[in-house]
């Protein structure tokens, strides 16, 4: 008798099959992570400065939710890409 967890795992590799990754493929991926988080620690960086910088409150605020917005762009970008790599999208 399967387990409940065994049953679902069945049914998500019917849904999704899972896909298998070439050794190119691994390193690709891997080197879009590193791009990205070199892109996301960037602007980080520049916004946190802004932020420390800056007097005004709402101008803070203001600074915190594009640095928000900035971080979901870029992952939603590097997620694009590597479905891209893996053939998915």
């Amino acid at each position: 008798m399967k387990s409940s967890y065994e049953l679902a795992m069945e049914r998500l590799n019917k849904s999704t099959p899972t896909v298998k990754l070439t050794a190119a493929q691994k390193k690709q991926l891997a080197e879009l992570d590193s791009k990205h988080a070199a892109k996301i620690a960037e602007r980080e960086i520049a916004l946190e400065a802004e932020i420390a910088k800056e007097e005004d409150f709402e101008k803070k605020e203001s600074l915190r939710s594009q640095l928000v917005i900035e971080r979901k762009k870029l992952q939603t970008e590097l997620e694009e890409k590597k479905d891209r790599v893996r053939g998915v999208g």
